[in-house]
């Protein structure tokens, strides 16, 4: 029988073997930055003739195309059973694999919600101008399967570009500086060590508090670190011992975040009361006047829970896209009101409302 999976551990070994192991529907998300099968042959020469130190790793080496697809739906097969229903998985890599990987998780069921750019300004330039810089590489955010209700913080994501609807492009640097983990000869440890910034906002955008991320593929641990930080558990599965030495020594020293998007307060749905119940329950009355924030338009509260302005009788929401010249507005976000000798946001009652379990 499949075991229960240990959380906030790394666990040592072929993450095939291991995630066999585990057991079905069990992980909340999953984060996968597999071998690219990259294909590089001969040494890689800066322009003054010194040498790059590129990927170069045996664990990123297949003997033909068709080994490395039969790898990848082995891998990709044990992560769509242990997913969740509810549950989403991000893959990344780059023109080399990316595609092929894109196709087999098709094949597998998994539904494909976003392909996501990570654009990298500081990207390592094309050393031989033979081609062109590449300067991205591609996550692919899916779903476990069609109609799946997978977890997305819209709301947090937006708070975080600025109020405004966050895009499939997403401009993060590579790994340099003191968050490139070095030896003790200073050459860094993993070849490909993504960001934090990408992580978090997978992480970020994908889970809620205290939800199981896996990552197949640890390396030194960026998953580990950015889900300790955001108040999530891990589970990491990694071959190489130096690795896994480094990434326990860097999660060790992470603290948790404190903020509001720890909690994703952005995205909690508020209390579903009406107009007419928060009457009921005496937090507004009949006739009471709902204002816009600068108090130039006003609307009187009816029986039935609609507003009437003297002119148009409507919904709060239709009532305020009136006032904004449009064809639909939130009226929770839009009206103010007079309570206990306050002006408050009548969105504000709806919380009250529930703290205080309806009635006053």
């Amino acid at each position: 029988m499949p075991k229960e999976i240990q959380k906030d551990f790394i666990y040592q070994g072929d993450c095939l073997d291991i995630l066999r192991t585990f057991p079905d529907k069990s992980v909340d998300l999953i984060f996968a930055d597999p071998p690219y099968n990259m294909q590089t042959e001969g040494e890689l020469l800066r322009t003054d003739g010194t040498a790059f130190d590129g990927v170069s790793d045996k664990w990123d080496k297949f003997s033909s195309l068709q080994d490395y697809d039969a790898f990848s739906k082995k891998w990709l097969t044990e992560c769509r059973r242990v997913l969740k229903n509810d549950g989403a998985i991000w893959v990344i890599g780059s023109f080399q694999n990316i595609f092929r990987l894109g196709y087999i998780m098709q094949d597998l069921g998994f539904w494909i919600l976003n392909d996501v750019i990570w654009s990298k300004p500081n990207a390592v330039p094309n050393f031989g101008g033979t081609r062109f810089q590449n300067s991205h590489e591609t996550l692919i955010w899916c779903a476990k399967s069609k109609g799946a209700k997978y977890h997305f913080n819209y709301k947090t994501m937006k708070h975080l570009n600025g109020d405004k609807q966050m895009k499939s492009v997403w401009e993060i640097g590579i790994c340099i500086g003191s968050e490139r983990l070095k030896d003790t000869d200073g050459k860094k440890i993993h070849s490909t060590q993504k960001p934090e910034h990408l992580l978090y906002n997978i992480i970020l955008s994908s889970t809620q508090k205290e939800d199981l991320v896996l990552d197949p593929f640890f390396g030194t641990g960026t998953t580990g670190a950015v889900a300790k930080r955001l108040g999530r558990h891990f589970v990491g599965i990694e071959r190489e011992a130096a690795y896994i030495e480094a990434a326990k020594k860097r999660i060790n020293s992470v603290q948790l975040e404190f903020s509001d998007l720890i909690d994703n307060v952005f995205d909690v749905k508020p209390p579903r009361f009406s107009i007419k119940q928060l009457v009921q329950f005496g937090y507004l009355s009949v006739g009471q006047k709902l204002y816009s924030k600068d108090k130039r338009y006003y609307a009187e509260i009816c029986e039935d829970g609609d507003v009437f302005d003297g002119e148009t009788k409507a919904s709060i929401h239709k009532m305020s896209a009136k006032y904004l010249n449009r064809s639909n507005n939130n009226g929770w976000d839009y009206f103010w009101c007079e309570y206990n000798g306050e002006f408050v946001t009548i969105d504000s009652l709806r919380y009250l409302a529930k703290e205080k379990g309806g009635v006053l």
